[in-house]
């Protein structure tokens, strides 16, 4: 279902469709090409002015890429990896190895589901304590063989129903925290859709943190922080301006490194020109952390999540 402001893509489109179901029609062929042209145009009219909650709903578009998708686009000879070896797999995160560009890489990267019946498989994308015992499993793995990390984060946050409790949800992002900021191989984050609080951060401690143009990354979605500060999460599009959860925001912040562009009208439109853009943004970065030792590396990634949250000079230390 489109949202308000696509209301007048959407017609465009139908009216496209309608236009296609007469194929040899000369005089309707070139007024589809008309309108695709009209259509591509207001795209990047719509999209290049969103607003937060605008961005929130089309990170949250179920027709954006997944990680298995990005997979399969990107990588061959994949192998998955399945179980934490303490208690059970989590198909809310997917982990694995293949190869990028030929050369052998460790995936992890949430998964959400596209039809109700793999949304509640993947529970919706949130990972339990095995998922992320799973992921850092893989992740060291991958470290030990000297294999490049790619994580692809896209998640609400990590479940917080009382079994995940029980099998310590805290503890297992914490852990995952702490080690994946001493693994010596590098590590690229790609926030796809929404980077929710710790149960995205698990996964997304790299030498490089990459956003998707309309992406979004946060300690909480904007309806948990309305509920919280206003009491009213229907006042959810006040928060997510005031939370500054944008690409471009949290570019201008150093918490991320750089913003991928999307295609007009977002990922979920054109899956394939994401692709190669995504493609080549990796494999150069892969290059650039490659070059570096493993000491340098390792400085470089502390000091980079060391630097996050100073505001100004009066966080510097001063000599005596």
């Amino acid at each position: 279902m489109a949202t308000d402001f696509e209301a007048p893509l959407a017609e465009l489109q139908g009216r496209i469709d309608e236009l296609e179901k007469w194929p040899g029609d000369r005089q309707k062929e070139q007024e589809a090409r008309r309108l695709r042209g009209e259509l591509d145009a207001l795209r990047r009219e719509v999209y290049s002015s969103l607003t937060p909650w605008q961005k929130t709903l089309v990170a949250r578009n179920p027709n954006r890429p997944y990680t298995l998708d990005y997979v399969e686009a990107l990588l061959t000879d994949w192998t998955e990896v399945r179980g934490d070896r303490r208690y059970a797999d989590d198909p809310a995160l997917v982990c694995g190895f293949g190869l990028f560009h030929g050369k052998p890489v460790g995936v992890v990267g949430h998964q959400k589901g596209r039809d109700t019946k793999e949304k509640i498989y993947r529970n919706f994308g949130m990972a339990k304590p095995e998922g992320y015992r799973k992921a850092l499993r893989v992740m060291q793995l991958a470290a030990k063989f000297s294999r490049p990390i790619l994580s692809f984060v896209d998640t609400i946050g990590a479940y917080p129903g009382i079994e995940a409790e029980e099998r310590g949800q805290a503890e297992a992002i914490a852990y995952n925290l702490r080690e994946m900021a001493g693994l010596r191989t590098p590590i690229i984050v790609t926030v796809t859709g929404e980077g929710g609080s710790g149960g995205a951060l698990a996964v997304a401690i790299g030498d490089r943190v990459n956003m998707l143009e309309h992406a979004i990354y946060s300690v909480i979605s904007p309806e948990g922080c309305a509920s919280i500060l206003f009491r009213d999460s229907s006042r959810a599009e006040e928060a997510a301006t005031a939370m500054k959860i944008t690409a471009p925001d949290l570019k201008a912040r150093e918490i991320v490194d750089e913003v991928i562009p999307e295609p007009a009208g977002g990922a979920h439109v054109n899956h394939e020109e994401l692709f190669r853009t995504v493609d080549e943004v990796l494999s150069r970065q892969l290059g650039e952390l490659s070059a570096l030792g493993l000491d340098e590396l390792l400085e470089q990634r502390y000091q980079k999540f060391r630097h996050m949250g100073r505001l100004g000079h009066e966080f510097e230390e001063v000599a005596p």
